[in-house]
């Protein structure tokens, strides 16, 4: 095992990554996301080498490739001159995977939080052939009114929706809950 192995534990590194911003939204880092599922010593190999695994927030999420890109410059900046990325598809990444405290940052940022426990969604194929499911209540995040509504499906990137606060009238972007 390498000498760096031995002198940096695996707690020190997920606090490092704790401080890679989310390309697409820098207010939460890439860990408060959850899309970092796993960092480990690989010790089979000489020197031993830090493996980082990701799950993207979907597969074909454009910024897969700069997260992977300042994860290998943050950990390079602390002497890990070789680590491995590892992209693990399943289980999908969920919105349920974001931490509490991401939720509050995305808040205070402009940016509603995703309603509720994608795990609890349950949608009715049926009922979905004839019209689409309800847009789920959503808080604005300026004024934490329930008086909202769905602008467009597809907001400032595929992972949101647009939606317009009826009282205070803001326009902002709702996580979507998946």
């Amino acid at each position: 095992m390498s000498e760096l192995a031995i002198q940096v534990s695996v707690e020190e590194v997920w606090t490092w990554l704790a401080d890679v911003p989310d390309p697409e939204i820098p207010v939460i880092s890439i860990v408060d996301l959850g899309i970092v599922r796993e960092v480990r010593w690989d010790t089979r190999s000489e020197p031993a080498r830090l493996v980082v695994t990701v799950t993207p927030t979907y597969s074909g999420c454009p910024a897969t490739e700069v997260i992977a890109e300042s994860i290998r410059e943050a950990l390079q900046q602390h002497g890990i001159a070789h680590p491995v990325m590892e992209t693990r598809l399943s289980p999908p990444w969920t919105t349920d995977w974001l931490a509490p405290a991401a939720r509050e940052k995305l808040r205070a940022y402009g940016i509603a939080p995703p309603a509720g426990l994608a795990g609890e969604q349950v949608i009715d194929i049926n009922r979905l052939s004839r019209r689409a499911p309800p847009a789920p209540l959503v808080h604005c995040p300026r004024c934490a009114s329930s008086n909202t509504e769905l602008s467009s499906q597809f907001g400032s990137t595929p992972c949101k929706a647009l939606y317009r606060c009826r009282d205070c009238r803001e326009p902002f972007d709702y996580f979507k809950c998946h």
